[in-house]
């Protein structure tokens, strides 16, 4: 019997079946010690999750790489590097209504890989997508735990595709804007207020609306630190380091036209007077594709929104509801509506989701997840079907001109289709690439306040002088019956009815060619 100076002797496991280093004893029956078992390892997180959201941010988007573009966006930012690399000025002989990151990176990437493709920018969008998955995965991880991160980061990559192909598939300014978005929340959840300022900068170098992203970075920032000088040391910080990237670029580029391009001359842009009927159907039919992209993650939230559940204050809070209602801010500003528009709304949706399913019951997980699967299934077999005849019209459009137009003579499009200017590899006549910067066009308006004399303005004299100094080749009329018709602008309609003559009619386009006279 074990003495009472060695009370388990008799128990002791042999030194044969002695377990490794962190493995524990199990109590048997009547109080004896079984051999020992191995401790339960942590799984590990990051190796397993990071590889998963890149696979899926690759198969979502598959479909984008069927195409050599998918929307006219896309073209523009093409046709624009193209310009830069030929020495254009950005926000002078180079001009579009958004700051410069973008146009940077196409450049860069055309660099690097050659003009002929979007391919690297398209590969681009898929590291984008997954490092907004994998930023939102971490910050859900931080409040809730791995089981949240995991929820948070797998659900918001199919949700990133439930919008119309042409708006998710493509390459365009939201897609890249996404990661500094998450990545600012990221930075202000864990008081980091310089790279969250840093993150805000980002988000609003890519698109003006990624600014929104300062409103729940101050609200951490005020929620987080105490009044008095720290919180004033802290909002200097995280305010400095948002203006001070932006003034940068402002006086690299030129900061006037960087001014005016990106803030104080898209007055009429931003108005719908005249098209409400037509640009509020636009946004409900959006709206309603959106709600059907993130059914998996809207349905939770809804259920603990509507039930009221205990916890539900501690989960979804204050800074969450903030950033989605700037986003929607975001969504709504200029009154367009545009599909694409509608991506800024998904990153604060998944962590609201997350954080749902993390109050829910854990039979809500798989409903949700098979949810996100069939609406993502539903969205990849619409983006496999979906038509291209604008893309089709825009190179059978260029190819018209090339017959006209030798490689080294400019060419004008006159039209909402810039990515003619790519598919003919004709350099543009103009700095204004569509006929909505000179006819306010392009806000998708059907008709109401369309004309020179809504254009951006001073842009008029600016074009004529363009036509006047090196005339074009070749001027395509691709307005195709729509209101900015030549007809309707009294400088183009005397420019052609002077110098051009009509040689041929493709695919309800009219092609001029200059003339000696």
């Amino acid at each position: 019997m074990p003495t009472a100076s060695d009370p388990l002797r008799s128990a002791r496991v042999p030194a044969s079946r002695t377990a490794p280093p962190g493995a524990v004893r199990v109590p048997g029956p009547r109080g004896r010690l079984l051999p020992s078992v191995p401790a339960a390892r942590p799984r590990p997180f990051w190796p397993l999750l990071l590889p998963v959201l890149v696979l899926l941010a690759a198969l979502t988007r598959i479909p984008s790489f069927r195409r050599p573009l998918w929307n006219p966006d896309e073209g523009f930012l093409a046709t624009q590097a193209r310009m830069l690399a030929d020495g254009g000025v950005l926000y002078d002989t180079v001009v579009d209504r958004k700051p410069p990151l973008l146009p940077w990176l196409y450049q860069g990437a055309f660099a690097v890989f050659g003009d002929g493709s979007l391919w690297p920018l398209k590969a681009a969008a898929v590291l984008a997508v997954a490092a907004t998955a994998a930023l939102l995965a971490s910050t859900a991880r931080r409040r809730w735990g791995e089981r949240a991160g995991w929820i948070a980061g797998v659900l918001f990559v199919p949700a990133s595709i439930g919008l119309n192909p042409e708006d998710a598939q493509a390459a365009n300014f939201e897609v890249f804007m996404l990661p500094f978005t998450a990545a600012a929340v990221w930075c202000a959840d864990r008081r980091r207020w310089r790279a969250a300022g840093l993150a805000v900068a980002g988000a609003f170098l890519v698109k003006q609306t990624g600014g929104a992203v300062l409103l729940p970075a101050v609200f951490l920032l005020w929620r987080a630190v105490p009044p008095g000088v720290r919180r004033r040391v802290a909002l200097a910080r995280l305010g400095a380091c948002f203006l001070l990237p932006v003034a940068v670029v402002a006086v690299v580029t030129d900061w006037r036209g960087f001014l005016f391009w990106t803030v104080t001359g898209s007055g009429s842009y931003a108005s719908f007077t005249g098209s409400e009927l037509h640009v509020l159907g636009r946004g409900l039919l959006n709206t309603a594709i959106l709600a059907a992209g993130c059914a998996g993650l809207l349905a939770p939230l809804a259920a603990v929104v509507h039930a009221r559940m205990p916890g539900r204050d501690r989960v979804l809070t204050a800074d969450l509801w903030v950033w989605l209602a700037a986003s929607a801010a975001a969504v709504l500003s200029g009154f367009h509506f545009f599909g694409h528009y509608y991506l800024q709304l998904m990153p604060p949706l998944a962590l609201l989701g997350a954080g749902a399913l993390h109050l829910l019951p854990a039979g809500w997980l798989p409903r949700s997840a098979l949810c996100c699967v069939l609406s993502c299934t539903v969205f990849l077999g619409w983006s496999a079907v979906a038509g291209s005849a604008g893309l089709d019209h825009a190179r059978r459009v260029a190819d018209a001109a090339c017959r006209y137009a030798g490689p080294q003579e400019k060419v004008l499009f006159w039209g909402m289709h810039p990515e003619s200017y790519w598919f003919a590899d004709r350099a543009p006549a103009s700095r204004y690439l569509t006929a909505g910067l000179l006819t306010n066009f392009s806000g998708g308006r059907d008709g109401h306040r369309v004309g020179q004399r809504y254009g951006v303005a001073g842009s008029w004299p600016v074009f004529r002088a363009e036509l006047d100094e090196d005339p074009p080749k070749v001027i395509v009329d691709d307005s195709r019956g729509k209101p900015y018709a030549p007809s309707r602008m009294p400088s183009l309609r005397y420019v052609l009815a002077s110098h051009y003559e009509r040689v041929e009619r493709v695919d309800g386009a009219v092609v001029y060619v200059r003339t000696e006279r």
